[in-house]
């Protein structure tokens, strides 16, 4: 086989993801799904499914996970890559703990992860990892042969994935009225996490203010900004933001919020904005609630012109990085020294998470890192 489209050790590829209730029955048990544990209140949860009933309580999610596993069946197939793509999520079906026992009765013996989360956080990595050992928990309790569980290095700055992001941008500018395109600020959006959370994400060499996680979206950003400028010659004022806080009002999270920095925008007499949900994969709730519901009605009551850019969602280029990762990790394990793809100043990422990376408030075990009990 050529080495270009060799898959092995690997024989089959996973798309985990978080899920979403695909109808209104779905919604509240989806919530309580979430946040099995964290004593959030019924009525909390009501307020929150809400958002979710707005849209007839389907969250887009599963169904742009089934056009990116489609995608990238189709780009596997074409570049001759035969590797089985299978998809399971931590909150909703179909469940990872469902895939992950079809995938070892379908005989798949070494598994690669693609989590539709790009950065260095827990709940965008760690957790994903801790679900992952708790369903080979399950299936070792079941007496099946586990499968060897890898998981892709984070792409927040693979070119498919920023070259993408930049390209809705251009996209987006040319949307807004002429003449405010020209002195447009960038409003680079992500999800807010406790502070304390953010200050530990990534290995510990990079512990401190903000951790991996806000260093990477600055990364990101700062690299599409630049591109940006490259493209049109202008000058578009940037800033990371963030959006969909949910803990209780005493506890530090990052700022500031995506509808204060429209206010603030505003205030400061800047002519437009574009909002570039840089922190997200896929057009899910909280792209469509937090910014194309709730900060469209900011910006429109402050009279502040505002479109949203895309998502990269299941774009051929992005589809592309992904086969890209999956042969660059093969041809790795196989110990060879393939080429690593990364733009902007900080580099590939590690494939293989350092223990103490992205640590959990309490313990628990995790896979597919250098403390994992599946090795």
């Amino acid at each position: 086989m050529d080495r270009a489209t060799d898959p092995h050790p690997y024989d089959a590829l996973l798309l985990l993801s978080f899920g979403g209730p695909e109808g209104p029955d779905d919604v509240l048990p989806f919530l309580e799904n979430v946040t099995r544990g964290r004593g959030i209140p019924r009525e909390r949860l009501a307020e929150v499914g809400a958002h979710y009933h707005l849209f007839g309580g389907v969250s887009p999610i599963n169904e742009q996970n089934r056009t990116l596993l489609a995608a990238l069946r189709a780009d596997f197939a074409a570049h001759g890559l035969d590797l089985p793509v299978y998809w399971g999520n931590r909150n909703w079906g179909p469940y990872l703990t469902d895939t992950l026992r079809d995938m070892v009765r379908d005989g798949r013996r070494r598994v690669l992860t693609l989590a539709t989360s790009a950065y260095a956080s827990y709940s965008g990595c760690r957790q994903y990892r801790e679900d992952l050992a708790g369903a080979l928990a399950t299936l070792a309790a079941e007496g099946l042969e586990l499968p060897r569980v890898d998981k892709l290095r984070h792409y927040f700055n693979h070119p498919g994935f920023l070259e993408t992001v930049t390209d809705g941008v251009l996209a987006a500018l040319a949307r807004l009225p002429e003449e405010v395109r020209g002195g447009a600020h960038l409003a680079f959006s992500t999800h807010s996490i406790p502070d304390a959370a953010a200050d530990t994400s990534g290995p510990p060499a990079a512990h401190g203010p903000g951790g991996a996680y806000v260093a990477q979206h600055l990364d990101a950003a700062g690299h599409v900004a630049a591109a940006v400028r490259e493209a049109t010659g202008g000058e578009h004022p940037w800033r990371l933001v963030y959006q969909s806080r949910s803990g209780a009002p005493h506890i530090p999270w990052l700022e500031p919020d995506i509808s204060e920095h429209l206010a603030a925008l505003h205030a400061e007499g800047a002519p437009g904005v574009v909002m570039v949900p840089i922190g997200f994969v896929s057009d899910h709730m909280e792209v469509l609630y937090d910014l194309d519901t709730e900060a469209m009605a900011v910006a429109k009551e402050l009279g502040l012109p505002a479109v949203r850019s895309a998502t990269v969602g299941a774009e051929p280029r992005f589809v592309a990085a992904v086969r890209d990762l999956v042969l660059e990790r093969a041809a790795t394990e196989r110990g060879e020294s393939p080429g690593r793809c990364a733009l902007g100043a900080l580099g590939p990422s590690h494939d293989i998470c350092p223990v103490g990376c992205c640590p959990a408030r309490q313990a628990k075990p995790a896979a597919a890192g250098a403390d994992s009990p599946y090795a």
